[in-house]
């Protein structure tokens, strides 16, 4: 049996797919957490496809079944963000966040960015060691959504 792993550059057609692939991941992320609501979870499909149309946004199948989603914005300094990363929880630990993760760090490269963050809750220990894994590291921490949020940080040299 052939199986097939793509991650390739999001259309507008992907908008539901993304919509529901992050629905998924925030809802983990949530119960994780202990936070309540979250911005992702109300994201619409219009949100979805001006981030694709202004952002670099990507997403994972594994035999043409969307499984993960990860968008990166180019910041004007020459800085980039990356939100809304997250991959169903059918599909956890076997990859596929790593390889999006390597794509992003792989694009930058190529566009000369020397320095990408991110923000994540600095109680989801399980992410923390998965962004310490892939190079990052806690700049600061804020509570300025009402929970310790970790800013990371990845600089490529």
């Amino acid at each position: 049996m052939n199986y097939s792993f793509i991650i390739r550059k999001a259309t507008i057609d992907d908008a539901e797919a993304i919509q529901i692939i992050t629905k998924i991941a925030f809802k983990k992320y949530m119960e994780n957490t202990g936070l309540g609501t979250m911005d992702a979870l109300e994201e619409t499909i219009e949100d979805i496809i001006e981030d694709i149309r202004s952002k670099e946004v990507f997403i994972a199948f594994i035999d043409d079944v969307p499984v993960g989603t990860i968008r990166l914005k180019i910041n004007p300094d020459n800085t980039g963000y990356i939100s809304r990363f997250g991959v169903n929880t059918e599909y956890h630990n076997i990859g596929i966040g790593k390889s999006l993760i390597n794509l992003i760090d792989k694009l930058v490269k190529s566009k000369g960015i020397k320095r990408v963050t991110l923000h994540t809750a600095s109680k989801y220990k399980d992410l923390i060691r998965f962004y310490y894994g892939r190079g990052f590291y806690i700049e600061s921490t804020s509570c300025d959504r009402g929970y310790v949020r970790a800013l990371l940080v990845k600089e490529y040299l």
